[in-house]
């Protein structure tokens, strides 16, 4: 019986152990989008300031254990990283948060799920017009491998998309509205999230010495003076009598053990934890292929947003949640043309 060449063996390996670290991203990811239900009364930017100030004050002592690691970072890494925590930490929660306040959370879901559609393919356009050693290094795949599995992910989201927005029919105008600016929320929250893990996935395989827990806890470092900032410039705002009602209730609200509990939560988890995770698929696959992954974070978001509402999803939620999975599965069956070129 003939063997599988060693270079084949590692693909398969670096594919079956990404695709793992991607899932637990996914999974830890998925929390966020239930955090602005259980916690209504509170402006989305106190929620993004909150969320990455924790991030930040957990990242304190990590950064410490892994002082040396952090203190081989140049000042270009340390401007990259800050950049990524601006895009793809604070402006996309402010988003997400706001949208999933106005429109409740399936519908900013499935929205966000097509992330991997749109990651897929700008990656892949991006690869066309860059050097041929950075392409062969972040791989490509041929439109022809890429087609079907974007296909399904595409009839996925439209199926769940068109569940939530049959809930809608009949709704108030004013109700309407507010969807569709929790809808146009949305939008933004993607364009974030297109930016930051093609970006971060660049950084990541042009520097494969360094590592991904490092890479993660250098985000949190640079999150926390930004979010600082922003948390005590909202208290000053509030402080002075911010406009459109009466003042929030500072520093913590009107729950603050439970806003405080989440915070911290999805700090370590969602942010650390899950930008940790996801480093390490960022480093074993191809920015077209990871970026399909991302389709586990909107699967558990739906997951979890029917868990809060106390229900089941129907059946066309299902179907699409199942040309998902399919989507997926296509995707991981079509390595990129320059597989050898993935580390072990």
């Amino acid at each position: 019986m003939s063997r599988a060449p060693p270079r084949m063996n590692s693909h398969r390996i670096a594919l079956g152990t990404g695709t793992a670290f991607a899932l637990a991203a996914g999974l830890v990811w998925g929390l966020v989008f239930v955090v602005p239900l259980l916690l209504p009364q509170y402006p989305a930017l106190l929620l993004s300031f909150g969320r990455y100030l924790a991030f930040g004050l957990i990242a304190l002592p990590l950064a410490w254990l892994d002082r040396r690691a952090l203190g081989r970072l140049t000042r270009s890494d340390w401007l990259a990283a800050l950049e990524l925590s601006i895009v793809g930490n604070l402006l996309y929660y402010l988003c997400l948060a706001a949208a999933i306040q106005r429109a409740g959370a399936p519908l900013p879901t499935v929205i966000i799920g097509t992330l991997p559609v749109v990651i897929a393919l700008v990656a892949n356009l991006r690869s066309r017009g860059r050097a041929a050693s950075a392409a062969a290094r972040d791989g490509r795949l041929p439109w022809r491998r890429l087609a079907p599995s974007l296909v399904l992910i595409a009839a996925g989201i439209a199926l769940v998309n068109g569940a939530e927005l049959a809930r809608l029919h009949g709704t108030a105008a004013d109700e309407a509205t507010r969807y569709a600016f929790g809808a146009v929320l949305a939008v933004g929250a993607v364009v974030c999230w297109t930016w930051y893990p093609i970006r971060n996935a660049e950084w990541l395989r042009a520097h494969p010495g360094r590592s991904p827990r490092t890479w993660a806890t250098a985000q949190g470092v640079a999150t926390l003076p930004l979010s600082a900032l922003g948390y005590g410039a909202f208290w000053l705002w509030q402080a002075a009598g911010a406009p459109g009602g009466a003042p929030f209730a500072m520093p913590f609200g009107p729950a603050p053990a439970l806003f405080l509990g989440l915070m911290f939560a999805v700090g370590l988890l969602a942010s650390w934890l899950g930008t940790l995770c996801w480093n390490e698929a960022s480093q074993r696959l191809p920015t077209t292929l990871s970026g399909q992954l991302i389709v586990f974070e909107t699967l558990a978001a739906l997951g979890y947003a029917f868990l809060l509402r106390g229900q089941a999803p129907g059946a066309q939620t299902l179907a699409g949640a199942a040309l998902l999975v399919a989507g997926v599965v296509w995707a991981l069956r079509a390595p990129p043309a320059t597989a050898a070129a993935l580390p072990a």
